[in-house]
């Protein structure tokens, strides 16, 4: 489809895409999505893959520096990206906003990054970055605007199974640029993660103001280059992470959480009665999701949810499955599940316990602070519908109690 738009003064160009794509799933190998080219004035702009089945759908993705005056949009089909089976893609419209400079939303805009695939993924259908957020931070020098990507797994890092025990998704969340800005609005430092989580300053090239990054790990690490031609634009949206998780995002955009079932599905990463510490996990409805918050310092946490297993005998089920592996290491607000038997009863109760960190390395420097715990809030405890989608919590607390190392449970009971 080509589609004029004038933009009455030059800014950032956002357009979003309603699109589906019939018969495409993302959990059915050899139908899990279409491919676009999406250009700008005949120029190559970026890869769109409709990964959210035969449904119309909207897509927002950063079209990069318009300048004033007409322009033409166009939007082609690229089979050789597609899966064999998807079906062509299906356009309904395009809305098109051009963002004058003026406020946060602009700034942001104009220095979202563009990342480009990994080779290992283009055509494989693995690791695909569906979603990009920013928050906007004091620093000493002024404000910094972070953006994170949400993909849809990640083929290397953390096992499927800790991952889940320790962050409560199988999707991969990561930071992947930061820019500062001094009191006057110009850039001060620019950061990326780079492989190995390393963070150095960013030294390559833009594309007006958005930094180019190519993923380059199993676990979707960014650099400064790479070989890959196709690239992708998520339009970052802004959110808060004040008391909350950063699963908190996929939460706004469930659509997130049905993908990347289907793609866990589709790797054949879901096997009954996995054992803890085999890499796999059980099917994700049976899993219970905890959001809690600690300041935590050399320990570790690990919670635990009340409920009548399939014969009805009520007991726990602790989230780290008897493997210290599988407990919560950070400080802030974390999220994390643990799987019930089959036909389990909705959880009653919750409850939390702090452990001491491993020892330090060799070559780790000792510790000089003693471990503690304070749990500050729960936010939240949950389970999933049929399209893996979060059922609305039925529990939430704030307060301010030590966890004792090595101690006692701390217990709450949740209301019906």
């Amino acid at each position: 489809m080509d589609q004029a738009f004038k933009a009455s003064a030059a800014g950032e160009g956002v357009a979003v895409i309603h699109a589906s794509c019939d018969p495409c799933d993302w959990g059915t190998e050899g139908r899990e999505a279409a491919a676009v080219r999406v250009l700008v004035d005949g120029k190559y702009s970026q890869h769109l893959l409709l990964v959210r089945g035969p449904e119309d759908a909207d897509y927002h993705v950063t079209l990069g520096r318009i300048e004033g005056g007409e322009h033409r949009l166009r939007i082609e089909a690229d089979s050789a990206t597609s899966a064999k089976q998807a079906g062509a893609a299906s356009i309904s419209r395009v809305d098109i906003v051009v963002i004058t400079p003026a406020g946060d939303d602009y700034v942001a805009q104009s220095m979202a990054p563009m990342l480009f695939a990994h080779p290992n993924t283009v055509g494989r259908f693995t690791d695909l970055p569906v979603f990009m957020w920013y928050e906007v931070l004091p620093v000493p020098q002024g404000r910094q605007f972070r953006y994170s990507v949400i993909f849809t797994n990640e083929d290397g890092g953390t096992a499927t199974d800790r991952l889940m025990a320790t962050w409560g998704r199988t999707t991969d969340i990561e930071f992947v640029y930061g820019v500062t800005l001094d009191r006057e609005g110009k850039i001060a430092a620019e950061e990326f993660q780079g492989p190995r989580h390393e963070v150095p300053p960013f030294r390559g090239r833009h594309d007006g103001a958005h930094p180019l990054l190519w993923v380059s790990t199993d676990n979707n690490m960014v650099s400064e280059s790479g070989p890959t031609e196709i690239r992708y634009a998520p339009a970052p949206q802004r959110f808060d992470l004040t008391n909350a998780s950063r699963e908190i995002v996929m939460d706004a955009h469930p659509w997130i959480y049905t993908i990347s079932a289907k793609e866990m599905a589709r790797e054949k990463k879901l096997v009954d009665d996995a054992p803890a510490g085999s890499g796999h996990v059980p099917d994700l409805k049976r899993f219970v999701h905890v959001e809690a918050c600690t300041e935590l310092q050399h320990a570790t946490v690990a919670f635990s949810v009340h409920a009548a297993d399939g014969s009805g005998t009520a007991r726990w089920f602790d989230s780290d499955r008897g493997l210290p592996d599988f407990r919560i290491a950070r400080s802030g607000c974390f999220r994390g599940a643990v799987p019930l038997p089959p036909g389990s009863g909705e959880p009653d109760a919750v409850r939390l316990k702090a452990y001491p960190a491993p020892a330090p390395r060799d070559g780790e420097p000792p510790r000089k602070e003693a471990p503690s715990v304070t749990l500050t809030r729960v936010n939240g405890v949950f389970t999933v519908d049929d399209n893996y989608q979060p059922r609305p919590s039925k529990f939430k607390w704030t307060g301010s109690v030590p966890l004792a190392i090595d101690g006692d449970w701390y217990e709450m009971p949740i209301s019906r």
